[in-house]
């Protein structure tokens, strides 16, 4: 979040537009930390809200988090393919609507946020969102959040489960680069393992990182181009939609 990576605080008014503080505050002034409580105490309530909402449509909503090109939404565009359960996305972006667009040709309900500024998407966001979403038509609710191994660990946007992204041409050390992010996860997910032969990427070490964050965190490599991988990826995802 916002005081991780030292990028502007953003408050909601009442409207839930962004207002930055113009300030500069520093992040061990009493008062910037007041703030970000305020800010993550609204979050928080929201966020248990968006919760409430999907499971009064028996949704699964999961936040798909990573880096930019880790290839959140080409794993998408091949689960849509695959058709092993219906599924909506909520696409955060700053800007365009690209990820949308790609999605609804595969016939995905897809709902785009364009950002602006914000890093990452709050639980306001997708509670605007989600009202935009055939709920009563779907098993599960992507939330895509913007690409960033930052702030999203940080926001609560109302999902029950977190997948982490790391691809191979990032590098074995993202995930003890970024240890907040992965110890939200519930799925670490090694992508573009067809790129293994061309990159020095090590995913023993990666693997063992990971598990020394998060213990029981689940880790599945995949690529798009191994359609046993994606199942494997679906797999997952219809196991976590059972024990709802």
């Amino acid at each position: 979040m916002c005081k991780d990576c030292g990028c502007s605080i953003i408050e909601h008014t009442h409207e839930h537009k962004h207002e930055h503080l113009h300030s500069n505050p520093q992040l061990n002034d009493t008062k910037t930390i007041e703030v970000i409580t305020k800010i993550l105490d609204k979050n928080d309530h929201e966020a248990k809200h968006n919760r409430e909402h999907f499971e009064k449509y028996n949704v699964l909503a999961i936040n798909l988090m990573s880096s930019p090109g880790s290839g959140k939404t080409s794993i998408l565009e091949q689960l849509a393919l695959m058709n092993e359960f219906r599924f909506g996305v909520i696409e955060g972006d700053l800007e365009t609507n690209n990820d949308a667009d790609r999605l609804k040709a595969k016939g995905v309900p897809a709902y785009q946020i364009q950002t602006g500024s914000a890093c990452h998407l709050d639980a306001f966001m997708v509670h605007e969102a989600l009202h935009k979403m055939p709920l009563q038509d779907i098993d599960v609710c992507f939330i895509e959040n913007v690409g960033n191994l930052v702030c999203p660990a940080s926001y609560d946007v109302g999902a029950h489960l977190n997948i982490v992204l790391v691809s191979v041409p990032e590098g074995d050390d993202k995930i003890e680069k970024y240890p907040v992010m992965f110890r939200q996860a519930d799925l670490v997910l090694i992508t573009k393992t067809d790129l293994l032969p061309y990159f020095d990427f090590d995913i023993k070490r990666a693997k063992e990182t990971a598990r020394r964050l998060k213990p029981n965190v689940d880790i599945l490599e995949v690529s798009i181009k191994d359609k046993e991988s994606l199942k494997r990826v679906a797999n997952w995802i219809k196991f976590k939609m059972e024990m709802r």
